[in-house]
């Protein structure tokens, strides 16, 4: 991956839906030579996707939820089974499996703390092999950018 493969990659970060002309004058190439590079860049994996980023807010959704969880073990079929369960549940945005004192950390959204609330004793707390479950609310995203373009 050169310079101009980062470029494009910082362009695509700050707006997925440029047209490839566009996309093309921005990092210097012909529209044929940029969209071949693209392409290249799809078929190896390092564009996983293309996403359209929702407004939380806007969405109805005020409330965004950091949770460690600590299970009772960490077999694998323990692991497996919780990972199953969190994942049919649609208010958790993301699951991470993490190591350290707690193992799972999930983002959970919710309309407000009542939603919250319901959310969690509804679902959250029947999830299998939970020891521990710590809520942490976000008060205010500070930022949230993607992977930053490097060599690959």
């Amino acid at each position: 991956m050169d310079r101009i493969d980062r470029s494009i990659l910082t362009e695509l970060q700050d707006n997925a839906r440029i047209s490839n002309v566009n996309l093309a004058n921005l990092v210097g190439l012909s529209p044929s030579a940029c969209l071949r590079r693209v392409s290249l860049l799809e078929k190896k994996g390092v564009i996983d996707g293309y996403h359209a980023n929702l407004n939380a807010a806007k969405m109805g959704h005020d409330v965004l939820v950091l949770m460690n969880i600590t299970l009772h073990g960490q077999s694998s079929d323990m692991m497996a089974e919780f990972e199953l369960a969190v994942a049919k549940i649609p208010q958790v945005l993301a699951c991470f499996l993490i190591a350290g004192e707690n193992d799972y950390i999930l983002r959970v959204t919710a309309r407000d703390v009542n939603d919250f609330g319901r959310i969690h004793s509804t679902y959250l707390s029947s999830l299998p092999h939970v020891l521990r479950m710590e809520s942490n609310f976000v008060m205010r995203e500070v930022m949230n950018r993607g992977v930053p373009p490097s060599d690959v």
